[in-house]
Order: C-alpha cells, then structure tokens, then sequence
C-alpha cells in the first residue's frame, strides 16, 4: 500500500513538473513567435492606424475641395460662353451694318449710267 502511495505521489510529481515544463515551453514558443512577427511586420514598413485615419481625411478633404473647384470652373466657363456668344453676336450685327452700307454703294455705282 505504502509502495503504491510512493508510486502515485512520483507520478503526481513528474505530472506536475511536465505540466510546468509544457507551460514554460509555451510561453517561451509565444515570445519567440511574437518577436518573429513583430520583425517581419517593421520590416514591411507598414502605417499606424492613425496615420491611416489621418491621410485618409486629408484625402476626402482634397476631394471635396476638387469637387468644389469642378463646379466653379463649370460656372465660370457657362458665363465666359454667354458673354462669348454675347459678344459675337454684337460684332456680328456691326460687321452687318458696313456690308449693307457696301452693297448700296455698289448698286449706285452699278446703276449709274457710265459717262
């Protein structure tokens, strides 16, 4: 009875000192893995979360203000065509006034008798 006492307080001890040998062999497979990792990770050169955010409104900022600017340019350019149009229909109508003024000139030159 004794030795089988002995027997199972050896396994109870060897058990408890595996246990403690996988827990420490554990942890130490974790800090190793995490090293690794945390090694290849700064060696991509990646961004922080924040600097992501950040670059990130800064983008839709600069694309509201484009978007702003597109309609402004669209503005200006519909006002630039109408005073263009404007503009040439004014030259229009006095280019007419002096081609008019010729044809009479010519229709009396052409009905004059010739001396």
């Amino acid at each position: 009875m004794q030795n089988q006492n002995r027997l199972f307080d050896d396994l109870a001890r060897l058990a408890t000192g595996a246990v403690g040998t996988l827990r420490d062999a554990r942890g130490e497979l974790e800090e190793r893995l995490r090293e690794q990792l945390e090694r290849i990770v700064s060696g991509m050169d990646l961004v922080t979360r924040e600097e992501f955010e950040s670059v990130k409104e800064m983008a839709a900022k600069a694309r509201q203000k484009n978007d702003a600017l597109e309609r402004r340019l669209s503005k200006l350019e519909n006002l630039d065509n109408g005073s263009t149009v404007r503009k040439a229909q004014a030259q229009s109508k006095v280019r007419k006034a002096p081609r008019a003024q010729t044809r009479r000139r010519r229709n009396r030159k052409e009905n004059q008798p010739l001396s």
